[in-house]
């Protein structure tokens, strides 16, 4: 039995990837998780919040948002959403995970994903495209001298998963997640460490084996992300 695009259960969307989208920006992409576009773009500031001033540390944070004409019925321009608020932060917090923000130094960097069309798992899009932007962010700065070496401690991978009519897949689609029983986003390390885990029972509860097999699917799903990142930076001389 295949899924109504033709993919089978365990099967990633094509995933595709623009490196360097944005002229301006020190480290940017984007990416296309099917159906599913995101711009993402790393931009560079020599200050740091005001909590972190003094303390030797870095940051990294994120912006997040959709265009007006990115989903069907269209999305009124600079309208606040709380939910693009809990995926800003959750961007960010994923971000700073794979981040040695002593390394860092008192530096900010700021990653802006912007959809610019959405069919399912536009946060997850956006954290594996913020880190390519992030990571093309600090090759920049390194030759340009503004730090020594890539303060990352990591590959950084994040999927959906669900149950789906009575089936565990992988990621989501907008009419898969739109009707799924369970939706649950993912986000782990390239060494398997669990970052973030976001489930809920749309439908009807879940239990723990099911959670633990839905845990092991987006695993695979990620693994196969984090292969692809890091074919795209082999020979980058990063320090893991």
């Amino acid at each position: 039995m295949l899924r109504k695009d033709g993919r089978k259960f365990d099967q990633l969307r094509q995933i595709k990837i623009t490196r360097d989208f944005i002229k301006h920006a020190k480290g940017s992409c984007l990416i296309e998780f099917g159906d599913t576009r995101v711009i993402c773009a790393a931009t560079f500031e020599k200050a740091v919040p005001l909590f972190l001033k003094g303390s030797g540390k870095g940051w990294v944070t994120a912006e997040y948002g959709m265009l007006p004409a990115s989903v069907q019925n269209r999305i009124e321009r600079n309208k606040v959403f709380s939910r693009h608020a809990e995926i800003k932060r959750l961007i960010g917090r994923s971000l700073r995970s794979i981040v040695d923000l002593s390394a860092l130094g008192e530096k900010t960097i700021k990653v802006d994903c912007d959809v610019i069309q959405a069919d399912g798992g536009t946060r997850t899009a956006s954290i594996v495209g913020g880190f390519i932007a992030l990571a093309d962010c600090f090759l920049k700065l390194r030759d340009e001298a503004e730090i020594i070496d890539i303060p990352l401690k990591g590959f950084l991978g994040a999927i959906s998963v669900g149950i789906w009519e009575g089936n565990l897949i992988l990621d989501l689609n907008y009419s898969e997640d739109s009707s799924a029983e369970v939706d649950m986003n993912i986000v782990m390390k390239g060494d398997g460490e669990i970052v973030e885990i976001q489930g809920t029972a749309e439908k009807k509860p879940f239990n723990r084996d099911e959670l633990n097999e839905m845990i092991s699917l987006a695993e695979k799903g990620i693994n196969e992300i984090i292969e692809k990142e890091k074919e795209m930076f082999k020979g980058s001389l990063f320090n893991f």
